[in-house]
Formats: structure tokens, C-alpha cells, sequence
């Protein structure tokens, strides 16, 4: 068993694993919430998200640039704007009817809250039953400043853009502490998570650089880091129960100074051919994968069904309950809202006919300038099983 080239990497149009991270990662939030036990520490699989969207959106504009000389920020903005926002409002349309229904909208705080959802500065609204769409804030302004520091110059070097990741980095870390004693204490940290995974884009885009990350691809290694990640995950609690020590500082934090750098390395092992991917491909990881932006967003509505439908359960069974309602709640989503919208949005991409064959025209004759050359085959970006979708 071998590990992964370059070029093989860069000729998969589909990276099938990251959608039973997905799945593995929005359970685990869920079940965490609504009643499973404190040793899974499910809340830390929104940093898993939070890796996966830098990864997955550097990568998806790395190839755009390689296939076609420049990014486009209208198709990329449009392309973010369908596959989020449409299911976004419906969750919190339905989620204010139901409060209003239980006659809960102001005391459950979400009337307050609604400027700050209406804006996309979730992180920043206290709890309420939409509380879970915190994340949905940190990464919606990832989409919208990360493609212009990074791409909307042209094609900057490779030390350039890690550098120009690294700074933010830096960044992120050095704000954090000031925002102790706020509303939403450590939220710059997040962004940590993000670009870490930004970082994995940028290194295993580029032929030399990837040699760095090559190894992790190897199936047995591969295998060894995924079990090194579960084991990490098993004793987490423990772990960040010996750490959390210093009073004033969110326990969160202790956590994020490793395992999302586990996550992000994590990465190549999930992609590669091997055991690792293979279970993660399976058709029922796909099957959640594939909706865990809706699954994430709809589990206080799953959570007030069950609620009513069988008062006084706890523990695994009401987890298990509002994992299963949700995901039923979840696919109708996918079908009604989420495909549907994604389509819509590449018809608004799509050029007319003959701007089509201009550029069918100017494709070939480009392709026929470059023998030899390297021709990156990039995701179709606005796949909806592909770019992470602000789960958290």
C-alpha cells in the first residue's frame, strides 16, 4: 500500500471520506446537547467543522485559480449565498413559529436575539432555542473576508498566502484573551480552527509542499492517525479537566490549543484510498454527511417533538431520539430546500449559450498551449456534498 501522489490528488474530483466527518462530527453535537454523556464532549465537534470549511473552500478556489488563471467572487459569493442561506431562514422561520406556538419567543430569549441572527453575528446572541447557529456566524464572515485577503489580488506564491494564514493566525490567538470578559468570551479562536485547515488546503495544493503532508496519506499511517484521534477524543475530558486550571479563561480553549491541529492533520488520512476513507465512505456516513448542515440546525425543533412526544426521557434514549427525528426532519430539508436552491443558484452561474462557447472555444486553445502542463481537476463548487456548509 502507497501512499497518495500530488497528481492523484489533484485529480480527484470528490473527497467521499469528509462527508463521514461530517457525519461523525454534526452527531456528535447533537447527541451532546440533548442528553449523551459528558466523556464524548460532542461540543468539540464544531472545531471539526470549522477545519473542514478552511480546508475545503481553500481548495475549492486553489483549483478554480489553477483551471481558469483568476477567481470569480460573484460565482463564489452566489455559490455560498444559495447552499447557506435558504435552509438558514427556513430552520428560523419554523424555529420563531414554534416559540411563538409555545408561546416562548420572548422568554426564551430569541426575540432579542433576531438582530444578531437577521446579521449573521450569532456568536454573539445568548442562549436561546437557535443558540446552535453560533457557528454559522464565525464562518459567515470566513466566507466573506477570506477570498478577499487570499485571492482577490491574482495568484499570489505559496510562502505568500501560508504567510499572509499565518499572520490571521497569530492574530486570532492575540485577540482572544481581550475577549474575555465579553458576550462571547474566546469567539477569535475559532477562526484558528479555520485556518488551520486553510493552511492543509494550501500545502497539499502545491507539488512541494505537499511532500510535507505526502506521508500521512500511507493507508497504515493513515489508519494509526485516525486511531490516535479517536483515542485523543476518548480522553479529552480528563484532559482538558487537568488543564482548565486558570480561572477567567473559558475551559474551551484549553482543548483548541491541539485538537483541531489533530483534526487538520487528520485530513490527508481521510482522503486517501484506504481503510480510513473506505468507512467513512460508506453509503450511511454519506447518507448523514450529506445533511448535517440541516441536521445541525434543525435539532431544537427535533428535540421539542420528542419533548412532547415522550415527556421525561434522558440519557441515550433521548439523544438517540432527537438524532434519528432530526435527521428525518433533516432529509425533507436536503429535498425540499437544500438541492433545490443549489441547483437554482448554478442556473444564475450558468453563462448563456454563447458566452458558453466562447468559453468552450478559449478552453481548448488554452489546452492546447499548455501540453504537458499541469491541469488540476477541480470539485464543482457548489456540489452540496462537497463545501462545508456552517455546521456548528
Amino acid at each position: 500500500m502507497k501512499s497518495l501522489t500530488h497528481t492523484e490528488y489533484m485529480a480527484m474530483s470528490r473527497f467521499g471520506g469528509l462527508d463521514g466527518l461530517r457525519a461523525i462530527a454534526a452527531v456528535m453535537v447533537v447527541v451532546f446537547h440533548y442528553g449523551g454523556p459528558d466523556r464524548l464532549q460532542g461540543w468539540i465537534g464544531v472545531q471539526v467543522f470549522f477545519v473542514l470549511s478552511g480546508y475545503l473552500i481553500t481548495t475549492l478556489m486553489l483549483r478554480e485559480e489553477a483551471r481558469s488563471g483568476r477567481i470569480s467572487l460573484k460565482a463564489f459569493y452566489t455559490r455560498r449565498a444559495f447552499r447557506i442561506l435558504p435552509v438558514y431562514f427556513v430552520v428560523l422561520m419554523v424555529t420563531t413559529v414554534t416559540t411563538f406556538a409555545l408561546g416562548t419567543y420572548e422568554s426564551s430569549g430569541l426575540s432579542e436575539a433576531m438582530p444578531l441572527y437577521l446579521s449573521f453575528f450569532n456568536e454573539f446572541a445568548a442562549n436561546n432555542p437557535f443558540g446552535q447557529s453560533w457557528s454559522l456566524g464565525i464562518e459567515q464572515k470566513f466566507y466573506l473576508v477570506w477570498p478577499l485577503v487570499a485571492f482577490a489580488f491574482g495568484a499570489l506564491p505559496l510562502g505568500r498566502r501560508l504567510g499572509i494564514t499565518a499572520l490571521l493566525l497569530l492574530g486570532a490567538v492575540a485577540v482572544t484573551p481581550l475577549t474575555f470578559g465579553s458576550g462571547a468570551p474566546g469567539w477569535p479562536a475559532h477562526y484558528a480552527s479555520v485556518l488551520l485547515g486553510c493552511a492543509i488546503g494550501l500545502l497539499m495544493h502545491h507539488r512541494r509542499s505537499y511532500a510535507l503532508v505526502r506521508p500521512l496519506t500511507n493507508p497504515w499511517v493513515a489508519t494509526g492517525m485516525a486511531l490516535g484521534v479517536v483515542t485523543l477524543h476518548y480522553f479529552l475530558k480528563p484532559i482538558s479537566d487537568a488543564l482548565n486550571t486558570k480561572p477567567g479563561v473559558p475551559g474551551f480553549l484549553w482543548p483548541m490549543t491541539f485538537y483541531p491541529l489533530a483534526v487538520a492533520l487528520l485530513l490527508p488520512a481521510v482522503i486517501a484510498p484506504g481503510p480510513v476513507r473506505r468507512v467513512l465512505s460508506c453509503r450511511p456516513m454519506t447518507f448523514v454527511g450529506e445533511r448535517s448542515y440541516s441536521l445541525y440546525l434543525v435539532q431544537f425543533l427535533g428535540a421539542t417533538i420528542v419533548a412532547f412526544a415522550v415527556p421525561g426521557i434522558e440519557g441515550w434514549a433521548k439523544a438517540g431520539a432527537v438524532v434519528a427525528l432530526s435527521l428525518v426532519l433533516a432529509s425533507l430539508l436536503y429535498r425540499a430546500v437544500e438541492l433545490p436552491m443549489i441547483g437554482a443558484g448554478r442556473k444564475v452561474l450558468a453563462p448563456s449559450p454563447d458566452a458558453a462557447r466562447e468559453v468552450g472555444a478559449g478552453a481548448r486553445t488554452r489546452s492546447r498551449a499548455a501540453v504537458g502542463a499541469e491541469h488540476p481537476q477541480g470539485h464543482p463548487a457548489d456540489d452540496a456534498r462537497l463545501p462545508s456548509s456552517g455546521n456548528g
